[in-house]
């Protein structure tokens, strides 16, 4: 693979330590996010990465960051997310449009907008380029108060398996779904200590998550190391999908 690896939502908790780890690699990320500020901390702080300031509902603002990466894209992280948590009783049509708009459309419009470039970065390279999502552990798992939030993240799962057949053998799909992990927009729920235990002892390996946990095992989708490895939605989430917990 030849090219920057986009990782849109580069600011955010997991989207940082993902752009570490592919720095400390070798590898080149090309930062996207908002908030231009963080990105220049971000960057400065990776020694000079490239970067972009994009809103991800922007449409036309994603193909513009795209094209800022160059012709040729080693890979694309979508690290974009939110947690809206209601009863259903009190989701609104707009809850759920803008949970679907944010997780789901804004990934497959940087997809859309990124495919001819990370094909010609296979091309070039010689290997398949890598496309990281995000979804959910709430996806599979049944929580109350998620519905909003867990429909646009099953959302994300089809769309990853239909893109990892759509858009093989040049590019590679996978899907990341991780339980709850202490990022800036997980704050409501981690930021009080008795309710961020409550929350951890809820999972087999009884902690919360830190961003570096799902970057960990994007930064191997991303790599050569998982140059056979496509169409997979995998956990990153302490067993709380598949295993009962003692406590």
């Amino acid at each position: 693979m030849t090219g920057h690896v986009l990782v849109f939502g580069a600011t955010g908790g997991i989207g940082a330590a993902l752009s570490r780890r592919l720095r400390a690699r070798g590898g080149t990320p090309f930062l996207v996010a908002r908030d231009r500020g963080r990105l220049e901390a971000l960057a400065s702080e990776l020694g000079g990465a490239p970067f972009h300031p994009a809103d991800a509902t922007d449409a036309a603002a994603l193909r513009a960051a795209v094209a800022a990466a160059g012709p040729a894209l080693a890979g694309l992280a979508f690290c974009v997310g939110s947690i809206p948590l209601k009863p259903l009783a009190r989701l609104t049509e707009a809850d759920f449009l803008d949970a679907f708009r944010l997780n789901t459309l804004a990934a497959a419009m940087a997809v859309q907008a990124a495919a001819p470039a990370l094909a010609a970065g296979a091309k070039e390279g010689g290997t398949p380029s890598g496309v990281v999502l995000f979804s959910s552990v709430a996806a599979r798992a049944g929580f109350p108060n998620h519905a909003a939030i867990a429909a646009a993240k099953a959302g994300v799962e089809g769309l990853a398996l239909s893109l990892a057949a759509e858009l093989a053998p040049a590019v590679r799909v996978n899907c990341v779904a991780p339980s709850l992990t202490r990022t800036r927009i997980a704050e409501p729920l981690t930021k009080s200590p008795q309710m961020a235990e409550a929350i951890a002892k809820l999972h087999p390996l009884p902690r919360l998550g830190e961003g570096d946990d799902p970057a960990a095992l994007a930064d191997f989708l991303l790599s050569d190391a998982a140059g056979w490895i496509t169409g997979q939605v995998v956990g990153v989430d302490g067993g709380r999908s598949t295993v009962r917990s003692k406590g």
